[in-house]
Formats: C-alpha cells, structure tokens, sequence
C-alpha cells in the first residue's frame, strides 16, 4: 500500500511539545505503513492511558494532559492515525475506511502488549476506540470521553451535515485556520502545529474521507460493530468512567453527550466546560486533573 511520510524537520519546535516519536511499521495487514505513537512515563507500569485524537488532530493535542497522566507514574500511550500525525498517510481517499482504522488499532495494543488500559477518546478517537474493548475487554479499567458519539444511522443534524459538505468543497482545508477558530485561544505557533502533518493536499486523503466516514445513515459501514459495542458499554462494562463536555461545541456537545452518557454503564455526571468547544483536549490539564481525583474518589 503506497503511503506518504511527513519529513520530519516539519515536526521540529512545536510549542509545549518536546515527547520522543516512536514507530511501529510491520503490524499484521499494515507492513510498510508505519505508525507513529507517544510513549511516556515509566513502561513498567501498572497503569496505561491510551489517548485516541480524532480528524484532523493528532498526538498534539494530548500534549496538555500527557504530563499529567505521567506524573501519576502511569504509562501514556498517543498513537496517531494512519493518515494523521506522524503517521504514514495511504495516497487514495478510498482506503480509508472504518475497519482499516480500527484494525490497524486493535493490532498496536497486541504489539505493544497494552494492559490496564484507561481509554481516553474524543470525536474520531471516540467513533473508533469506544468499539475496541469488543474485542479484548480483559485489557481495558477506566473511561475517559470526551466531545464524541456512537453513530448507528442517526442524522447528527444541521451542524455536522454542514462540517461534511465544507470539507467535502475544500480538498486542501487549512487545519491551522479550524483549530483556531475552534479553540481561539490558541498561538499562531501552536494553530500551525496541527497543520505541520500536512505538506500539501496530497497528505489530506485522510482529512478528507473521516466526515464521509461517520455513520449517518442506515447500512454504513461500522454500524453493525457500533451496535455491539454499544451494548458492551450498556451492558458488560463494569469499569470506571469519567465525562468531559466541551459545552459550545455544535455538533457533540452537552445533548449529544447527554445520550452517550445514558449508554455508558454507571457513568457519573459529566465535568462541563462552559467556555470549551469541540477540541476539550485543549483544556486537557484541568480535565485530566479531574479525572484522576474521580477515579481514586
């Protein structure tokens, strides 16, 4: 499968960022696309939290909440997506799928051998990784959600139909600019940092295909696997959970967030952010902090 390596010196320097990448490039149905993933704190470990980004982000917008998830003697683990980060990214749009995805992560934690697993997820983070514990429920403890859902045909209304067809119209979409006006507060440095994955359109299939990717309608694919992980999450879960809600998020915020919260088994009130919206990562540490302090609670 042919793929395309961001050059590295496009990496260098990004603010509040300075984690070691590392590489994995012969997972099982995935030799010769490598994979880039974080790995910090100590990996003798007890405890791993593994930190699923979603489109058009990647392993920097954990960079607020990896710190304090080490400094827990945890080990934290932020893998990118093929497509994202620093992660090869597959040339056609038509590769990528939900299984391609979801496989490609179901195979890392094998190779990486992860174990008490608190799962932290938002938007394609959350699409993807809230169906993993399907397959290996033995190595996940803890939830950590944020700003995402489980789509099995649902109409997301107005705001997402909107975000699908923009994207669908700007092939070459400028990931610097959404993040800033998503997440005004942000330096010009650390905006262009979530560009800083792409050279050029060419890079951008997989920016491109995820919005054509969510399962709105009836049929798509994902949405029979989605349908059993939601009842693994209603049903089987017995780990802890913990919820983050970005309130001026459009499309995922507090109502949508309301319904995931009813599928997840035994999940407490939610921490809402007021002034947060779609990317809650970008309040990380706050979020973090709290999580942590709910799980010992």
């Amino acid at each position: 499968m042919e793929g395309l390596r961001t050059p590295d010196d496009r990496f260098e320097n990004l603010p509040g960022y300075d984690f070691a990448p590392n590489y994995v490039d012969d997972l099982p149905g995935y030799e010769g696309l490598r994979v880039h993933y974080l790995d910090e704190g100590p990996i003798e470990s007890l405890q791993t939290f593994l930190c699923l980004p979603g489109e058009p982000t990647w392993a920097y917008l954990y960079r607020h909440m990896i710190p304090v998830f080490a400094e827990s003697d945890a080990r934290v683990i932020v893998p990118d997506w093929l497509g994202f980060g620093r992660s090869d990214k597959p040339a056609g749009d038509a590769q990528y799928s939900f299984h391609f995805h979801r496989d490609m992560m179901l195979a890392l934690i094998n190779r990486l051998d992860l174990f008490n697993i608190t799962l932290v997820v938002q938007d394609w983070g959350g699409i993807l990784g809230l169906t993993l514990p399907l397959e290996m429920p033995e190595r996940f403890d803890r939830l950590i959600v944020m700003n995402t859902a489980m789509p099995v045909g649902e109409d997301l209304g107005p705001g997402f139909q909107g975000w699908k067809e923009y994207v669908a119209s700007h092939p070459d979409i400028d990931c610097a600019a959404l993040m800033k006006r998503a997440v005004p507060h942000l330096s010009e440095a650390e905006a262009a940092a979530y560009e800083a994955p792409f050279p050029d359109a060419s890079y951008k299939a997989g920016v491109r295909r995820f919005p054509q990717l969510v399962m709105i309608e009836p049929a798509m694919e994902g949405i029979e696997t989605t349908k059993r992980a939601r009842e693994f999450w209603q049903e089987d879960w017995r780990g802890k959970s913990f919820m983050a809600v970005g309130a001026k998020d459009p499309v995922l915020g507090v109502p949508v967030m309301s319904q995931l919260r009813q599928i997840i088994r035994g999940c407490p009130e939610p921490m809402v952010l007021e002034d947060a919206g779609h990317f809650v990562q970008e309040w990380g540490a706050d979020v973090a902090r709290a999580a942590l302090a709910s799980f010992k609670a």
